[in-house]
């Protein structure tokens, strides 16, 4: 089993990244304040004006440690690693499957209905905790949509095509966003409908914040498992997008982003005073929140679940690099079918 690497995240503005040994510190107005081993990190994530030293990006690139470079709410910027070590026939098989549509409308099936699947768990799970103290109009709103998107997680294993493929996770979204709102138990928090570029909502934003970070991490696994992280089956090509990598990341959005979103608000962890607003009329998290995000974050990834395919308890932080790597052996033809992940 591969070991769950930590991920350092750096979001003090001005701060500097210097190689001291085998270990990676962090300084601030040129005072040391904390060091990690390099053993232990899989890459670092730097937000806003943030430097790094030359010896330290060469370490790193010899090392494997990705280094990537984020605006101050989350944009991508850039990014800095090594040689890349993927096999080419796995990426000759992947870029061919990925070309044609046959080909990939199973990978994309399994990964839609997964998705859908994994959202209907999100308002089951709330239903069960906490639907008997709901107002009934919420509660059947709930109901009547988590049936529905029952259906449509088994109707996207029969769809014919790959818009009717798209058309179909659309659909299901705005179903699903649709009674986010009754999810969240906390005052000073409304939420619409999903919002982006900018977020114009608390609600919004955090959910925004929490897709980049799972973005990368699943960049990070595709790669680790020498796929071509910009080559998807669900996905259409454009300059610039990661289209594998949003793809993997569907499986994990609720269970991970969604449900940690809710938690942090419904727990009062944050606070509406948490968020602030832009001239651009979107809404960002403010710093000290930034780093609250983060290291519930990284808690949430050592939570334990078994992953049902491979029957093995699992933190779920892995699971997104269990996922590549059975695309990488179906791809390969070792496996007979795509099985995406499903959480229970």
């Amino acid at each position: 089993m591969k070991k769950l690497l930590n991920t350092l995240y750096v979001t003090s503005e001005g701060a500097w990244l210097n190689k001291d040994g085998q270990n990676v510190v962090v300084r601030i107005d040129g005072a040391e304040r904390g060091r990690a081993p390099a053993h232990l990190l899989g890459q670092i994530i730097c937000f806003g004006q943030v430097g790094v030293s030359p010896p330290l990006m060469l370490f790193c690139a010899e090392e494997g440690i990705s280094i990537a470079f984020l605006n101050p709410y989350g944009r991508f910027l850039a990014r800095v690693e090594g040689p890349q070590s993927g096999n080419v026939l796995l990426r000759r098989a992947q870029h061919a499957a990925t070309l044609d549509e046959p080909a990939a409308l199973p990978v994309a099936r399994a990964i839609v209905a997964a998705k859908i699947a994994n959202q209907r768990g999100v308002l089951r799970r709330a239903l069960r905790d906490y639907g008997a103290g709901m107002d009934e109009a919420a509660r059947h709103a709930l109901e009547r949509v988590q049936t529905r998107l029952g259906h449509a997680a088994k109707q996207a294993l029969h769809v014919l095509d790959m818009d009717g493929l798209r058309g179909l996770e659309g659909d299901a979204a705005n179903l699903y966003f649709g009674v986010f709102q009754h999810l969240i138990r906390a005052p000073g928090f409304a939420f619409a409908d999903r919002n982006r570029r900018p977020p114009r909502d608390p609600v919004n934003a955090l959910l925004s914040f929490l897709y980049v970070l799972l973005a990368q991490d699943c960049r990070a696994a595709a790669e680790t498992h020498g796929l071509d992280p910009q080559m998807g089956f669900l996905h259409r090509d454009r300059p610039g997008r990661m289209s594998l990598a949003l793809d993997l990341m569907e499986e994990f959005r609720a269970p991970l982003a969604d449900r940690l979103c809710l938690s942090l608000i419904n727990r009062r962890q944050l606070q509406p005073k948490d968020f602030q607003d832009q001239d651009t009329g979107g809404i960002f998290l403010r710093d000290d929140a930034r780093k609250t995000v983060l290291e519930a974050w990284q808690e949430r990834k050592r939570a334990t679940l078994r992953h049902a395919f491979l029957d093995e308890a699992v933190p779920l932080g892995l699971m997104p690099q269990l996922q590549a790597q059975l695309l990488a052996r179906y791809l390969r033809g070792d496996l007979d079918g795509y099985p995406s992940y499903f959480w229970r």
